[in-house]
């Protein structure tokens, strides 16, 4: 329907409001109608008594009267100086009483709108009396009265408020056409242009030509332009990373397919390494082998999964101090720069209830990406790990670089983007703070600046449970 549209609307309302405001102004206007056309009697009886006076002993012949009194429209007229009243001129023989009396002198606004509302929608032919004051009266402080019929004043009335009423709705229909081409050409297209943009978007939200640009001048449409530019911008580019992680999630698990296998050989390359008797390979080979059991492990998940979220914890209880010493004696097999030290202050017989491998795997991260801020800097530094149990173990990764850039602090736990160093991924701390998550944790910042660095782990007190957690095989 018509009215169910914004622009429908609007005329509709358009139209009332003014009807309203014509309402408003017409009661005052059907007041002042009837105060100047009872005044125009007055005027008109005047005059007509005047010209009586002028007449040598004031004597006129019955039919003149009659005709000054039609002229004048009223039944008589009767002259007030001070206290003296005299009767002008009157119709012989009176048709009636007279039913009501009316002032015009010192007479409110309100009581003219009353009276005016009450001849307006009376059909009774009453005989009414009117007193006031001519504007031309001759001495100051006389006043007239003059008796008339009320139905040629109710009959003028009605033809006045047709008019009003004939003029309002020529006025409102013209003004909510006005309105209405305004509204059409000013806000509704302009909309409009906004939904059809919507429309095409929702189509096909990868196109990056379907993206609204922004053109209206009108401030808050261009605004609501801008801002649908500003999501349609940033759902195509959400859209574009969610493909292309699709497509790396496919190539991370043919490239894990491989890796096992050559993992396997090596494992089984490894055992033989175990068996020599030099004590410098028998205390490396062990963590080689668990290094590859976890390499493993982690190819043949991504392969059963085939999916970005990480597996539920399995929960056991494991001592912090060996798997921290492993965390640090793997780092430091790798190319750590000279001067930089890694350091860990666990409390002895400190132990946690989680899973190993998933906890290896977020500390690993944690001193790796320390390692690496302290690396940026070309100084020397060091990197700390420490455990505290205050009623809920936590676990702090401790580095002296350049603390983080506020970039990365804004996009810290998002994917490709709070990456520090040239050409990281930032994937590392979002793993890590996924994993820690599995376990009903919380990873977070707790310190940065130009002093260092520091990551928190927070983990559960003994015994909670944790969600999606599975048990420890014994």
């Amino acid at each position: 329907m018509f009215f169910n549209s914004l622009s429908g609307r609007f005329l509709g309302l358009t139209i009332i409001f003014v009807m309203i405001a014509e309402v408003l102004i017409f009661v005052p206007s059907v007041a002042n109608f009837r105060r100047d056309y009872l005044q125009n009697r007055l005027e008109l009886s005047q005059l007509a008594a005047l010209a009586l006076l002028a007449t040598p002993e004031e004597a006129v012949p019955e039919d003149l009267e009659s005709e000054l009194l039609a002229t004048a429209d009223v039944l008589n007229v009767v002259l007030r100086r001070d206290t003296i009243r005299e009767l002008a001129l009157e119709t012989r023989p009176m048709p009636g009483m007279v039913e009501e009396r009316f002032d015009l002198i010192d007479t409110s606004l309100p009581v003219l709108m009353r009276d005016g509302l009450r001849t307006l929608f009376s059909n009774d032919d009453r005989i009414i009396l009117v007193r006031g004051r001519s504007e031309n009266a001759s001495a100051s402080g006389s006043m007239m009265e003059v008796a008339m019929f009320e139905r040629p004043l109710h009959e003028a009335l009605v033809e006045y408020a047709l008019r009003i009423l004939y003029l309002s709705l020529a006025i409102s229909m013209t003004t909510a056409a006005m309105l209405f081409f305004a509204v059409q050409r000013f806000i509704v297209r302009p909309m409009g242009r906004v939904v059809d943009s919507m429309t095409a978007y929702r189509d096909d939200p990868e196109d990056v030509t379907r993206v609204i640009i922004p053109e209206n001048d009108v401030r808050e449409l261009r605004e609501a332009e801008t801002a649908l530019q500003d999501l349609q911008v940033r759902l195509t580019g959400a859209l574009r990373q969610k493909d292309r992680l699709a497509a790396l999630g496919g190539a991370v698990a043919k490239i894990s397919h491989d890796l096992r296998n050559l993992l396997t050989t090596t494992q089984l390359l490894v055992d033989r390494i175990d068996m020599s008797a030099d004590p410098g390979v028998k205390r490396t080979a062990p963590k080689l082998v668990n290094s590859l059991s976890r390499a493993i492990a982690l190819c043949e998940r991504t392969l059963t999964y085939g999916k970005a979220e990480e597996p539920a914890p399995t929960l056991g209880v494991f001592a912090l101090a060996p798997l921290v010493e492993e965390v640090i004696g793997n780092e430091g097999l790798l190319s750590v720069p000279d001067g930089v030290t890694l350091r860990a202050e666990i409390p002895d017989g400190f132990t946690l209830e989680g899973d190993a491998d998933q906890i290896f795997r977020v500390l690993t991260n944690l001193v790796r990406n320390a390692v690496q801020a302290i690396e940026v800097t070309g100084r020397p530094g060091e990197v700390r790990v420490a455990a505290t149990d205050d009623g809920a173990p936590e676990i702090t990764v401790s580095d002296t670089g350049p603390g983080l850039p506020e970039k990365a602090r804004d996009n810290l736990f998002q994917p490709f983007r709070g990456g520090v160093r040239q050409g990281g991924s930032g994937l590392g701390l979002v793993i890590a703070s996924e994993l820690i998550k599995g376990h009903g944790g919380a990873l977070d910042l707790a310190a940065t600046g130009p002093e260092g660095t520091t990551f928190r782990i927070t983990l559960p007190a003994r015994g909670a449970g944790r969600p999606g957690a599975v048990a420890a095989r014994a």
